[in-house]
């Protein structure tokens, strides 16, 4: 059963939908590739209205406390249980995604020499950005082979700002 939820960040709302309790997506506004809001499941508070009411903020607590912490500046790591839908081969870049330590990048050509698959550079650039949970799974940390930022689902501009807060040269 999926279910969603959206939270304010400092890049704008996120959605984050839950499959039978595990994080499946987090979806920024006009992001593209982002699935048709159907496809996410029956809506739950936010926690803000959660608590008032006197419900849980399940299954959605955990994932809103650490992006909580993130946003603070006070996590580099994510630790949730994240269920990644896709492709062996998406799935494979996108837990190579979480080897790549806060506030660092990593081009499309070494992502694909990680993956023992030098020649996949495109592919690796496509699953990049069919990544389902954005943000936690780090695809804002990809640039080109250049140095220069290339593509993201949620926009340039925040893909920039994602990359500035890591480096601590932005404020909100």
């Amino acid at each position: 059963m999926k279910q969603h939820t959206i939270i304010d960040s400092p890049y704008g709302p996120l959605t984050l939908v839950a499959d039978d309790g595990v994080l499946c997506g987090l979806y920024m506004t006009d992001q593209r590739h982002r699935p048709s809001e159907e496809t996410f499941g029956m809506g739950v508070p936010p926690r803000e209205r959660s608590r008032a009411w006197g419900t849980d903020d399940a299954p959605f607590g955990e994932a809103i406390d650490q992006l909580e912490a993130y946003f603070a500046g006070d996590l580099k790591e994510f630790t949730l249980e994240l269920r990644l839908h896709g492709t062996a081969f998406q799935r494979s870049v996108w837990d190579e995604l979480r080897r790549i330590p806060y506030g660092e990048t990593r081009s499309y050509g070494q992502l694909a020499d990680a993956l023992g698959n030098p020649g996949a550079s495109r592919a690796v650039g496509l699953a990049n950005g069919r990544n389902p949970i954005g943000i936690i799974v780090p695809c804002h940390r990809v640039i080109g082979a250049s140095g220069g930022l290339t593509g993201y689902g949620g926009g340039l501009d925040r893909k920039r700002r994602l990359l500035e807060f890591e480096r601590g040269s932005a404020l909100f």
